[in-house]
This record gives structure tokens, C-alpha cells and sequence, in this order.
């Protein structure tokens, strides 16, 4: 009876040292990344002189975050509001062409049979697997045998290549769509064009989604494709645009102090500027994207 009760209590201590050293490592991780984004939104409350010798996880003041914001947007006559509309245009032009293609051409690979299918499929594969910054020389060489270098198109269409999207669609057809529900709706009647476009397609609002959500994120996050793309500043997306506010700030480059210098504060405030976009995309979104990243995981 002695020994039973001695083993479960190791049992029992070495379970408690495990979820003890679990929780040690989750919280490590929490701290991590907390803190540099709880510093983050704190350092925009502040001036410049504050954020270096006041405590960096004190709040500021309201007058200090207007300040800030104000020399934000009004850096070059209003070049971030440019910049935002711009990475929205092209974010979202991507986004359209993204959709009309990689939709349809996912279920094809994985509902129709035609020659050459498996090859397509594996070479989506193969192209996945490219970084997209090698392509970007080539893309420049194309493009601008075309002369559209320096036009939205340069941009729009380059990020509209979406492969990964196109693998998404194929999964969840293959594995979430019944093939009778597609050969009863043939039996009726329905064209192919009708039974993608009735049946399939309003079945696959989560993938859907799930698509663009990840082509929206990728597209306004692009920095070197429209770094290359775009001569002018006046076409830069916002993540171009803060690279200018970053060589802009003095602490960064000495050269840059005049009056249309940046501080740090309204550095802080453009990278928040820069991703609330995706932040608010990513909450308004939540349910289609955990639908699309757990469909197909059962096969009827």
C-alpha cells in the first residue's frame, strides 16, 4: 500500500512538472511577442524626448498621440494617405483577379478531367514552392518589354499570380464536394459552366474566403515587388512608403533632420498605421477563415 501511494505521488509530481513547465515556456512566449506590441502602442502617446527617458511602458498623453498623428499624415503634403489608398488599390485589384482565376481553376483540377491535369498539378506545386522574390527579375523584364513599369497594372498583375490559392481550391474540392452532387446536377440539365457556378461555387464560400484572405494579407504586406515596379513615390504602397519614413527619421539617418524630419513616435504610429487593414480584415473575418482551414479535414 506504501509503494502504490509512493508512485502515484510521482506519478502526480511528474505531472504537475510538466504542465508547470508547459505553462513556464507559453507564458516566455506570451512575453515575447507581448511586449514588443505593448511598447508599440505605448510609444505612440509619446514625444521623442519622453519615449527615451520616461518608463517604456507608461502611457503618455492624448495631446502627444495627436502630435504624432498629425506629423504622421501631413509628412509630404499627405504622401501616407496616398501610400493607403494605394496599397488598398492594389491589395484589392489583386484580390478581384486572384478570385476569378484561382476559384475556377482549382475546382477544374480537381473535379474535371482533362489532358495535361496532373502535369498542371504539379507544376502549381512546383511554383509554390518558388520564392517570390526570385521571379520578380523576370516579371521587371516582362513587363517592361510591355511598357507597363511603373503603372498599378505592374503591380496588380504580378501579385494576381496566386498559386497557393489555387492549391487551396483544389484541396477542398477534392475532399469536401461530393461528385455525384456534380453528375446529378449534370443529369438535370446544367452546363458545366451552370454546375460550377449554381452547385459548386456557393458550397465554397469558406475556401473562398480563405483565399482571399490570405491574397489580401500577402498583397498588402508585398514590399519588394512594388519596390521595383514603382519609380515614382507617388505610387508607393504604405509598406514602400514607411522605408521613406524610416529614412526620413533622424535616429536612424543623421542626414534626414530638417523639418520634414519623422521621430520615432510617428514611426511607431505609421507601422500600426500599416497593419490595421489586415487586423481589421483578419476580426470581421474570423468565422470564414476557421471554416476554411478545417474543411476537407473529413471526407464524407
Amino acid at each position: 500500500m506504501t509503494a502504490l501511494s509512493t508512485d502515484r505521488r510521482r506519478v502526480n509530481l511528474r505531472g504537475w512538472s510538466g504542465r508547470t513547465i508547459g505553462a513556464v515556456v507559453l507564458l516566455l512566449f506570451v512575453l515575447f511577442f507581448a511586449i514588443p506590441i505593448v511598447w508599440l502602442l505605448l510609444a505612440v502617446t509619446k514625444s521623442s524626448h519622453a519615449l527615451t527617458v520616461a518608463n517604456p511602458f507608461s502611457f503618455g498623453s492624448w495631446a502627444d498621440l495627436v502630435a504624432n498623428w498629425n506629423q504622421l499624415f501631413g509628412f509630404q503634403d499627405g504622401a501616407v494617405t496616398v501610400w493607403i489608398g494605394n496599397s488598398a488599390m492594389y491589395a484589392l485589384g489583386a484580390l478581384v483577379i486572384t478570385l476569378v482565376v484561382s476559384i475556377p481553376a482549382g475546382y477544374a483540377l480537381a473535379l474535371t478531367e482533362f489532358r495535361l491535369r496532373k502535369a498542371l498539378l504539379v507544376l502549381t506545386l512546383v511554383v509554390m514552392l518558388i520564392p517570390s522574390t526570385a521571379l520578380v527579375l523576370p516579371v521587371f523584364l516582362e513587363l517592361n518589354t510591355v511598357g507597363l513599369i511603373g503603372s498599378p497594372l505592374s503591380v496588380i498583375l504580378p501579385m494576381s499570380f496566386f498559386p497557393f490559392g489555387v492549391y487551396l481550391t483544389y484541396i477542398y474540392f477534392s475532399t469536401s464536394i461530393p461528385r455525384d452532387l456534380l453528375a446529378a446536377a449534370r443529369i438535370d440539365g446544367c452546363t458545366e459552366l451552370e454546375v460550377f457556378t449554381r452547385v459548386a461555387l456557393p458550397l465554397a464560400t469558406p475556401i473562398v474566403a480563405l483565399v482571399a484572405f490570405f491574397s489580401f494579407v500577402q498583397n498588402w504586406n508585398n514590399f519588394f515587388l512594388p519596390f521595383v515596379m514603382l519609380p515614382s513615390s507617388d505610387g508607393y504602397p504604405i509598406q514602400v512608403g514607411l522605408s521613406s519614413l524610416l529614412s526620413a527619421t533622424p535616429a536612424f539617418n543623421p542626414s534626414s533632420a530638417g523639418s520634414d524630419s519623422v521621430q520615432l513616435p510617428t514611426l511607431a504610429l505609421a507601422t500600426i498605421v500599416s497593419i490595421l487593414p489586415v487586423l481589421i480584415v483578419f476580426l470581421f473575418s474570423q468565422r470564414f477563415l476557421v471554416t476554411g482551414m478545417t474543411a476537407g479535414g473529413t471526407k464524407e
